[in-house]
């Protein structure tokens, strides 16, 4: 795992947290809320992710020496930075499960501790949900177009910067099957893939012998690159050289790969001259700029593709880059806090609070979900957050909550889960996600509305900062 300490932070977190210190706020708990407004790709769901690694970063967080040293030379308090040496995140977390198919506006995490951790760990929290939520999306969309294709993660090279070490994690999450990133892949137990580029074809003479050499050095796992200088008079004819040959050894060639140009085309044409010359088992692999329009693009023109590899377009979240989640206070000093605004959909939700999914019979999503405060079990009626007018009876329907502690005095409560598991996890409950919600061009709006308790909190609250 790369390497985060306490200054892994915002600097007005560190300057918050001192003015908190120098007033005696330390052992006063917040809470804090996780959350996005807005769901990214004009999709109609979120994949949440990043959750393992954040607490596993949580339990360990401290400012080491190198750290202490650098915010002296920032002229913070000396008494305040001897607090921050001996800091370690005691809070408790309550989060939904990693995996989980999230909506805007509900609470995706909770972090209850004294206001000066909750302070400082939010530019951290925010930096990983966000990227990692957003990446596992991309990837999930991905999959609902790739049909049961299998999708590799190319991206690493394309990434902004260690940014392509967490996304590798986070597509697979969303459904990717294997990553070229090597490191990723030590340290998150993920398939890993990679054969050629082109240089190394370029690199010979003449690209049959690439092909031969790269077969005998690798036997097991031969896919050949052939686009290099003409797919359908050198590449294919050479790869089939090659495949005829390996079999005579007993050997099989795996696949050939696709990197330009006109992928449906090409990839009928070269299924075509496989098939003729008996290779029918050699995969189709295709890459160059894929994203999920041009896979369902290339599937609905029925492109005999049996792999995609996915680069710039799934690390970097393209057309949307960034996920607008936020991390904003609920409650301090046993006091419910509030964000007003003159945008209605940015007054935050006050309290302690508990997520209800809301099922059918059949124990699928309903299509809504409930915010309600952390005592309620089983709220009957859910109201529109922004319109009064709007309103759900829930009393008949069977309840799920989904914030649980997952960490307590800075401790995990939970084994960590493999990212087989998280998919898998996440796999069951985007299944359970009916079929309107994951349309590909405009997706059904989930509801997300408040409990007849909490929109009397909010509103009272309301009323009371006008009177103020």
């Amino acid at each position: 795992m790369l390497d985060f300490t306490g200054t892994y932070t915002d600097q007005y977190q560190l300057t918050m947290g001192q003015v908190y210190f120098l007033k005696g706020h330390t052992h006063h708990t917040a809470v804090f809320d996780y959350f996005f407004r807005k769901l990214p790709f004009e999709g109609g769901y979120a994949v949440f992710a990043g959750l393992e690694n954040l607490l596993e970063i949580l339990k360990d967080l401290r400012f080491d020496e190198k750290d202490i040293q650098f915010l002296k030379q920032l002229g913070l308090n000396k008494d305040y930075i001897e607090y921050l040496k001996d800091f370690r995140f005691t809070g408790t977390v309550y989060s939904m499960r990693e995996g989980e198919v999230v909506f805007p506006t509900e609470p995706v995490v909770r972090i209850e501790a004294n206001i000066i951790e909750a302070q400082i760990i939010e530019t951290l929290l925010l930096n990983i949900l966000n990227f990692q939520t957003l990446i596992a999306t991309k990837a999930s969309r991905m999959r609902l177009q790739a049909k049961g294709k299998m999708l590799i993660d190319f991206g690493l090279r394309r990434a902004q910067g260690a940014g392509g070490y967490h996304a590798s994690r986070a597509a697979v999450i969303g459904g990717f099957e294997a990553t070229s990133n090597t490191r990723a892949g030590r340290d998150f137990d993920l398939p890993v893939s990679g054969t050629m580029a082109h240089s190394y074809i370029q690199s010979y003479e003449d690209e049959l012998s690439a092909f031969r050499d790269f077969a005998e050095a690798h036997p097991e796992n031969t896919v050949l690159l052939v686009d290099t200088y003409n797919t359908l008079k050198s590449g294919i004819p050479n790869a089939i050289k090659v495949g005829k040959e390996m079999e005579q050894k007993g050997q099989k060639l795996k696949g050939i790969r696709l990197d330009s140009g006109d992928l449906a085309y090409l990839s009928r044409r070269s299924r075509e001259m496989l098939d003729e010359a008996g290779l029918d088992y050699v995969k189709i692999a295709a890459s160059n700029q894929l994203d999920e329009h041009l896979i369902k693009s290339l599937l609905d023109q029925e492109a005999p593709i049996d792999i995609f590899g996915v680069g710039t377009s799934l690390v970097t979240g393209q057309p949307d880059a960034a996920l607008d989640g936020v991390y904003k206070l609920a409650f301090f000093k046993e006091e419910p806090r509030i964000k007003l605004s003159e945008t209605i959909s940015k007054i935050t939700l006050p309290h302690k609070k508990q997520v209800f999914r809301v099922l059918d019979k059949h124990g699928n999503f309903a299509g809504s979900d409930v915010v309600a405060l952390s005592e309620e079990e089983n709220p009957q009626m859910m109201f529109h957050p922004s319109d009064p007018l709007k309103h759900l009876s829930v009393g008949g329907h069977q309840k799920e909550p989904l914030l649980q502690k997952v960490m307590e005095n800075g401790k995990i409560l939970n084994d960590s889960r493999s990212l087989k598991e998280i998919e898998a996890f996440s796999r069951e409950r985007l299944d359970k996600l009916p079929k309107e919600y994951k349309r590909f061009f405009n997706p059904h709006i989930y509801k997300v509305g408040l409990s007849e308790d909490l929109k009397r909190e909010r509103d009272r609250l309301i009323d009371e900062h006008k009177v103020k």
